[in-house]
């Protein structure tokens, strides 16, 4: 079938076929390519800012204990985790170009309120929780991105492509921790300034205390992106209308519709499980229950709830839901849990974690190890916790790019071994930090370390999208792509959660031992399915 441009739409669309690939294909798939990347970006921001935001709350002195501000974090995880279910689905239903304005204008909701809650120190939990909550739109818009432009480019180079949008995506995180710390030096907005009761800091160095900042620009600043950008994603990208892509997409109010209906469940599951996990004192039920139990109880529901809407979505739904029958889906969750997860996770904890750690001495104090009085020459979490996604977004496109040419199993079991290798190295400098009067004397190996756990998780996530993109047909690799990182992104939930318990029983190097065991699991799951001699698919 010839391609045919109908207004936004496309027909035809086969950029597997090289004459109509060099001829307007390419074009077109740069033009969506490169205005969902800012969208992803906006999203991934507005997603994790929290991890920032709770930094300068501490600093600020708000009247919240560090396990509710590690929470505040987790909620948000969990809830962008959770939306990715979804959003894995949202192409086939609604068409990219109505997914993606629509997904990328309702972050403007979370950021305006986060912008407003901020301005006053003595805002009540719950609301803050609400607003992480909301926050999770930006986590749920990576699984409808990546089905997104997968359909858009030809297989041969889905590991570059997919790279580049998750890969420049994932600098959401970056640029918010560096502009977030910058913007809050300065009345952007106006507004009434607050001061730091401890040390804070930005890039380019340490702020004292008694300095006047403005929190409440960490959510306010991504408006001036996102007004603008819903009006590029509305006038500047396409929608495939080819069967295996979004054949049944009519209206916007249609597409709409079909959107919010699904996200509510998205909502309404997250929520649940946060209640059944949170204690009484921050809202939950006060069961506690195990995360372990509760996040497959979460996915499960989000899914059985999705399988009782009836009528013609369910048809279009029943037809995705094919790839839970694939044994690949479940193997490419956990490889991919291990690359994108650890990344995602990681980026939402570490601030938090080197102020917990190296922002305060831990002293004896009769016979009683105590970790409450502040450390003059600890390093400023703002200034540093940016280094570690930054490089792990930026080598992104290298990893598919290596993929493309020796395999995604092979550069994924590589980079495997060097994760598990640099998070035994965090551990240990993380437990000797944690018992020293002056943490700092261990601050350096710390990041450097972190650092190669995170630039082997960028390398390792652009691997993993080489291996979905062959060994899943081209109506599947959207969906899986959407559903694996949909699970993996539950690690923004599980990783702030586990150092945020552990650091509360003084032992957070136990948590980087249990992302090792994980670790340890993937490389065997990687080798059997894809790299011994008689595997499923041989190195794909």
């Amino acid at each position: 079938m010839e391609l045919q441009v109908k207004g936004r739409d496309l027909y035809g669309w086969n950029p597997d076929d090289d004459a109509q690939w060099a001829s307007v294909g390419q074009k077109i798939a740069s033009r969506n390519l490169w205005i969902s990347i800012p969208s992803l970006l906006c999203g991934f921001a507005v997603w994790l800012y929290w991890g920032i935001i709770t930094v300068q709350m501490l600093n600020l002195g708000f009247h919240f204990s560090r396990d509710e501000l590690f929470s505040l974090t987790a909620i948000a995880g969990l809830s962008g985790a959770t939306l990715r279910i979804p959003s894995s689905f949202f192409i086939r239903l609604a068409g990219g170009r109505y997914t993606i304005f629509l997904t990328t204008t309702l972050l403007i909701v979370p950021a305006a309120a986060a912008g407003f809650l901020l301005q006053d120190v003595n805002t009540p939990l719950w609301q803050f929780q609400l607003v992480a909550l909301l926050s999770g739109l930006g986590g749920g818009n990576f699984a409808s991105s990546m089905s997104n432009i997968s359909f858009f480019y030809p297989r041969k180079i889905q590991g570059y492509a997919l790279g580049m949008n998750a890969g420049l995506g994932n600098f959401g995180v970056t640029t918010m921790q560096i502009l977030v710390p910058l913007v809050m030096t300065f009345a952007l907005f106006g507004g009434d300034s607050m001061t730091l009761q401890a040390m804070s800091g930005t890039l380019i160095g340490k702020i004292p205390a008694g300095t006047e900042t403005y929190i409440f620009n960490a959510g306010w600043v991504w408006l001036l992106l996102l007004i603008p950008l819903a009006f590029a994603t509305w006038f500047g990208m396409n929608t495939i209308r080819d069967e295996h892509v979004s054949p049944d997409t009519d209206s916007a109010v249609s597409a709409f519709s079909k959107i919010c209906g699904l996200l509510l469940i998205g909502f309404a599951t997250a929520a649940f499980g946060l209640w059944l996990m949170l204690p009484a004192s921050f809202g939950g039920s006060g069961l506690e229950v195990s995360k372990f139990i509760v996040l497959p109880l979460v996915i499960a529901l989000t899914v059985f709830a999705m399988k009782l809407i009836p009528g013609r979505i369910q048809t279009n739904l029943a037809r995705q839901f094919k790839i839970f029958g694939n044994k690949h889906t479940w193997s490419m969750s956990l490889i991919y849990t291990m690359t994108f997860g650890s990344f995602i996770g990681f980026s939402a904890a570490l601030p938090l974690a080197i102020k917990v750690v190296f922002g305060y001495q831990h002293l004896l104090v009769e016979g009683v190890m105590t970790h409450t009085t502040p450390n003059p020459s600890g390093p400023s979490a703002l200034m540093y916790a940016w280094m570690g996604p930054f490089i792990g977004a930026l080598v992104r496109p290298v990893g598919g790019m290596l993929a493309d040419r020796w395999g995604g199993a092979r550069v994924t079991q590589i980079i495997s071994v060097i994760m598990a290798g640099a998070a035994l190295g965090v551990a240990y400098y993380m437990k000797a930090a944690y018992g020293s009067a002056t943490p700092e004397d261990y601050f350096w190996p710390f990041l450097v370390l972190f650092i190669v756990l995170f630039a082997a998780t960028g390398v390792g996530n652009g691997s993993t999208f080489r291996t979905i993109a062959m060994v899943f047909d081209k109506e599947q690799t959207g969906p899986v792509l959407g559903w694996t990182s949909a699970v993996a992104a539950y690690g923004a939930f599980f990783i702030p959660q586990v150092f945020g318990e552990q650091i509360k029983a003084t032992t957070p190097e136990f948590a980087l031992y249990g992302f090792t065991i994980f670790y340890g699991v993937c490389i065997l799951t990687n080798w059997w399915f894809y790299l011994r001699k008689n595997a499923y698919v041989q190195n794909p």
